[in-house]
């Protein structure tokens, strides 16, 4: 088993990427602190994983607030004794609105989730890290909308600040061991198209032509066998790197 120890918290773990993350994490003996702010599916989540190897204890939280995203990094310390891992994988759509279109509800909502949440929790986390004093790891789920137009400017803006502060932090810390890695997901089987609800038509139209060029939607197991390299000691000569996994949709 490759993680066997490491303790892991990883956000957005109710369903899709998350869940799928925890699941073969755990399987590989990581204790994990799942974190989401739905309970209920939290609750499933952590009995469907009763008997695997590591262990996984349920944080609600919400990572749009501080003292949540503060709070799941103290859990796994309490809990399993330190940190080894964190994993940003919470994460909401726009509405694919054009800019001319773009609201500041829709902004603050994105942005909260998207940027504040992993901010505060990489924070929290290299708080830690330079505190134990055994280096660190963070894996970030950003987007191929990062990198071009796959939704609205403030869904595009937002990822792309994920990567601006995912390598800035690589490079920060580089001589205290603490790695920083993005996964940039494409088209993925998940339930975050549902969650964004009906999409701007009009930005919806003009996106067609990159749409159309999208491979078929991988599954989430195809996010969750990236993050496990990530986590494992198999990339500990790996930083401020982004790592698509779309099929091939950023060459076309």
């Amino acid at each position: 088993m490759k993680l066997t120890g490491k303790s892991i918290v990883v956000t957005g773990a109710s369903s899709g990427m998350g869940a799928e993350i925890v699941r073969t994490y755990v399987k590989e003996g990581a204790n994990v602190v799942a974190v989401a702010r739905r309970a209920e599916r939290l609750a499933s989540l952590v009995e469907s994983l009763k008997d695997a190897p590591g262990k996984v204890i349920a944080y609600a939280g919400d990572v749009s607030k501080r003292e949540d995203c503060e709070g799941m990094i103290d859990a796994a310390v309490a809990n399993f004794g330190k940190l080894d891992v964190l994993v940003n994988n919470a994460g909401v759509m726009d509405d694919m609105a054009p800019m001319a279109k773009a609201s500041d509800e829709k902004y603050e909502y994105v942005m909260a989730i998207n940027v504040y949440g992993p901010m505060a929790a990489m924070r929290k986390a290299c708080q830690v890290f330079l505190e134990q004093g055994k280096g660190g790891n963070i894996i970030n789920v950003s987007s191929v909308g990062s990198m071009h137009q796959a939704a609205g400017p403030i869904y595009c803006a937002s990822k792309a600040a994920l990567n601006a502060m995912s390598k800035n932090t690589a490079y920060m810390y580089k001589k205290e061991g603490i790695r920083c890695n993005i996964i940039a997901p494409g088209g993925i089987k998940t339930e975050i198209g549902a969650a964004m609800g009906m999409p701007d038509m009009e930005g919806y139209g003009r996106l067609q032509g990159v749409l159309q060029l999208s491979p078929p939607q991988g599954e989430a197991s195809d996010i969750a066998n990236a993050a496990l390299f990530l986590a494992s000691d198999d990339s500990a000569y790996i930083s401020g790197v982004i790592l698509p996994v779309d099929g091939g949709w950023i060459s076309f």
